[in-house]
């Protein structure tokens, strides 16, 4: 940590600072629990581009008149693209510097999500070990849940990932 600078910036040279990105493996200890921010309200784009990509044609997902008809009323965001929505909103935090991820496990859809919903990110480190087969690395666990504008909790999932043990080492190489 860099005296006089806030949290999240490093000194690269005079008059000059670097945000950085991803806690570093000692920061991520578990207990510590970190709220993502800013909350990520979801667009019509987004569902129809994820749902797309994936190939998953129901017509709850696309279809206006179709999802007018249903116990929703309205179109339901493709679960593929809320995973995706929310897990991106803990990158900058918690996984910035991953060379892996390892599993996402326990995926739990809580509430419906529709579009114009606005989302926020919450993951609490669970568990931190050094690697075993890679003497430079950590394995990270974590547990993230997710609600909306309504405080309605729509997703929690948990995921594990490798860090560096030595994040600095790599930003300084990677210039992150």
């Amino acid at each position: 940590m860099n005296p006089g600078l806030p949290h999240g910036y490093r000194h690269i040279g005079e008059d000059r600072i670097r945000e950085s990105v991803g806690l570093s493996y000692p920061e991520l200890a578990p207990g510590l629990t970190i709220e993502h921010r800013p909350g990520r309200t979801v667009t019509e784009l987004d569902n129809l581009l994820g749902a797309a990509l994936s190939g998953n044609v129901a017509p709850i997902h696309t279809d206006a008149h179709y999802s007018s008809q249903t116990q929703w009323g309205r179109i339901l965001v493709c679960s593929g693209v809320t995973l995706n929505l929310v897990a991106g909103m803990t990158v900058r935090s918690i996984s910035g510097l991953t060379t892996a991820n390892l599993a996402v496990d326990q995926v739990r859809f809580t509430a419906p999500v529709h579009i114009g919903d606005t989302l926020y990110a919450e993951t609490k480190i669970l568990t931190r070990r050094a690697s075993e087969s890679r003497p430079d690395t950590g394995v990270i666990t974590c547990h993230t849940t997710a609600h909306n504008q309504d405080d309605t909790s729509v997703l929690a999932f948990t995921r594990t990932f490798l860090v560096p043990l030595d994040a600095d080492a790599v930003r300084d190489a990677t210039h992150y």
